[in-house]
């Protein structure tokens, strides 16, 4: 067993102090598609960005971080942090790469890297769907009337083939930022703007395929955590609605009342938020209008008509509630702070995208408590399972952020942040940061997240540096030792 392997059982073995509650779990989150490598090659599995990266609409995904073949690598500097908890993918596209044609050997290979975790003392969170699905499914795959149960199946051949090596689970990640980003923002495939009729589809779909998922994933396992997680957003129907519906039966609500209620959970939750600024009373107002569809003039008409399927879901489940754990990622909630026009200046120039650049989010740790609070479900714990900070590198240039923040800056308020939320008697279970190394980023490696630097220009030379030159892995690891003993002083700048 090696070093990295005893000191990752040891450590899952020792009680958490009295900073953190009990069983209390610190951890980096990562995805398949972004880490692997292999992807949408000649005789590689493809997924549904084969067709972007085949036409140069992005970069090719190409080797990524080698994770598929390295993998234990990989581990050991999760273990060598101080983690006890890794975030990571299965990847349809591997596993089913022809309708019908399960990879056996790539299920194994899964459950290997899961057996990795363990003997590390790395407790692992399954992705079940990270952004991606098999390239034959096609682009428009969640328009699809039946994508819910062809999902459904999916989770099943997944969770059975891994179920004695995980029990925690989430089903599909950030489906508010993958409806959104694939049907209004144009920067995943099939890569459409302003079709909110179909936006909303695919939530409807991605939402019911949560819930049929859910069941699968209990039927098999009776013991699993499973749930999924948004993406913090101050719109409600960008965000908190989907969980609500979720809750819906759980709370007591009778279909025939689905509507009202949500209106009032609605109002309570911009309640919490507080007044909004201008932009964002436009931007929640436009959110109300476009999300109902349909011709509908409410948004509390949309769980009744463009939700229907979800909502019917919901209601013939056979649980009360399909979530254990209320998953949240958090960045840059405020959903009118992202809009930015084409031509403004960014590192490294002036950027034509129609939004602001990752490497330009705002960084507000404090709110993060706020956001934790509102995404909390009756009974269970809150886990953070994404928060991190980009920068920017191109042509080999890195530019510091031009806010001045810096990766052990982040780190130190932010986990402050889950810290204070303890102390106010939130249930916080878990922090995972986003991410281990810098990656792939959803059609392009210069937006860099790692809390260790990548050389790609060198062959993926691992860096002991983030891409910013900070000590950003042994901030996170002073961080995670000092509170497990006790000291809050890891918060502090040094």
């Amino acid at each position: 067993m090696t070093a990295a392997k005893r000191s990752g059982a040891a450590r899952a073995s020792k009680a958490t102090s009295d900073v953190l509650p009990d069983g209390f779990r610190f951890g980096v989150a990562t995805a398949g598609f972004q880490v692997e490598g292999g992807f949408n090659g000649p005789g590689e599995p493809g997924n549904n960005w084969l067709g972007w990266e085949s036409l140069g609409r992005v970069e090719p995904s190409g080797l990524a971080l080698d994770f598929w073949r390295r993998y234990e690598e990989h581990l050991d500097r999760v273990a060598g942090i101080g983690c006890d908890a890794f975030r990571l993918s299965i990847e349809w596209a591997r596993v089913e790469p022809r309708d019908g044609e399960v990879d056996s050997t790539a299920l194994d290979a899964y459950a290997s890297i899961l057996d990795a975790c363990r003997e590390r003392g790395l407790e692992p969170l399954v992705t079940l769907h990270h952004f991606t699905h098999p390239s034959w499914l096609g682009e428009e795959f969640w328009l699809l009337p039946d994508s819910p149960e062809r999902f459904a199946k999916w989770v099943e051949i997944a969770v059975t083939g891994l179920a004695e090596r995980c029990s925690h689970w989430v089903t599909i990640n950030e489906m508010n930022v993958l409806a959104n980003l694939s049907y209004i923002a144009g920067m995943f495939p099939p890569g459409r703007y302003l079709d909110v009729r179909s936006a909303v589809l695919a939530l409807d779909h991605l939402l019911a395929a949560h819930v049929l998922a859910y069941d699968v994933v209990h039927r098999i396992q009776e013991n699993a955590v499973v749930g999924t997680n948004n993406a913090s957003m101050s719109v409600y129907e960008m965000d908190r609605l989907l969980t609500d519906v979720l809750c819906s039966r759980s709370e007591g609500i009778d279909r025939e009342d689905l509507a009202e209620w949500l209106e009032e959970r609605r109002d309570a939750y911009y309640r919490d938020l507080g007044k909004a600024t201008a932009p964002e009373a436009i931007t929640r107002r436009w959110a109300a209008y476009a999300s109902a569809g349909r011709g509908m003039g409410r948004m509390v008409s949309a769980p009744l008509t463009a939700l229907a399927s979800s909502v019917d879901a919901v209601y013939s489940s056979a649980h009360s509630r399909a979530l254990d754990v209320a998953q949240l990622d958090y960045y840059d909630p405020m959903v009118s702070r992202h809009l930015r026009l084409p031509g403004h200046m960014t590192a490294g120039g002036r950027s034509w995208a129609l939004g602001r650049q990752l490497w330009d989010d705002v960084v507000v740790p404090r709110e993060l408590i706020s956001y934790a609070r509102l995404a909390q479900v009756r009974d269970a714990k809150v886990w953070v399972v994404e928060n991190g900070l980009c920068n920017r590198v191109r042509r080999g240039r890195s530019y510091l952020r031009a806010d001045g923040w810096d990766r052990p800056r982040y780190l130190r308020e932010n986990v402050s942040s889950v810290v204070s939320a303890i102390d106010a008697g939130l249930p916080m279970g878990a922090y995972y940061h986003w991410t281990l190394a810098d990656n792939y980023e959803w059609g392009s490696y210069e937006p860099r997240f790692g809390l260790f630097g990548i050389d790609r220009d060198r062959g993926l030379r691992w860096s002991e540096m983030d891409s910013m030159g900070r000590d950003a892995a042994g901030a996170y690891k002073r961080i995670i030792e000092g509170l497990r003993s006790g000291d809050r002083s890891v918060l502090e700048a040094g």
